[in-house]
């Protein structure tokens, strides 16, 4: 996969929504193989109108570090690229670094949000929240 300075330099590339759009769904085809016994509802991400799953992994690094590393996948097309550039931004990452990133506004960054139809923008609202409970979690348990 690439990273999200990549994309967002993609994304100022195109200037059509159309192409953008295509890039979206580029990016979810990139995504990782998903496992069948994964799609849990346990899994699921609630608040999301397609099927959305996600899966974290806990590790710590060399240093001590408690990192999060992610499997997600979802139905519809547009949206498994949606969890793509999300995991693109947070997967390895340490929780500390997952708690104090400010998701929203690198999604500002490529004006993604101003082109999801509000159901789609809720379901990564909801796909953002997951993850910061996640983090949270693993954050306490250090």
């Amino acid at each position: 996969m690439t990273d999200i300075e990549d994309i967002i330099e993609n994304f100022e590339f195109l200037d059509d929504w159309e192409d953008r759009y295509r890039y979206v769904i580029e990016l979810g085809r990139e995504l990782p193989e998903f496992p069948e016994f994964e799609r849990t509802d346990a899994n699921k991400v609630q608040g999301c109108v397609s099927q959305v799953w996600l899966v974290s992994k806990v590790e710590k690094d060399a240093d001590g570090n408690t990192r999060l590393s992610y499997l997600g996948d979802s139905d519809a097309h547009i949206v498994r690229g949606l969890v793509a550039i999300l995991l693109t931004l947070i997967s390895g990452k340490t929780v500390k670094e997952i708690h104090d990133l400010d998701i929203e506004a690198t999604f500002g960054r490529i004006d993604l949000r101003e082109h999801l139809t509000p159901q789609r923008s809720n379901g990564l609202t909801s796909m953002v929240e997951r993850i910061r409970r996640d983090a949270d979690a693993a954050l306490a348990a250090a």
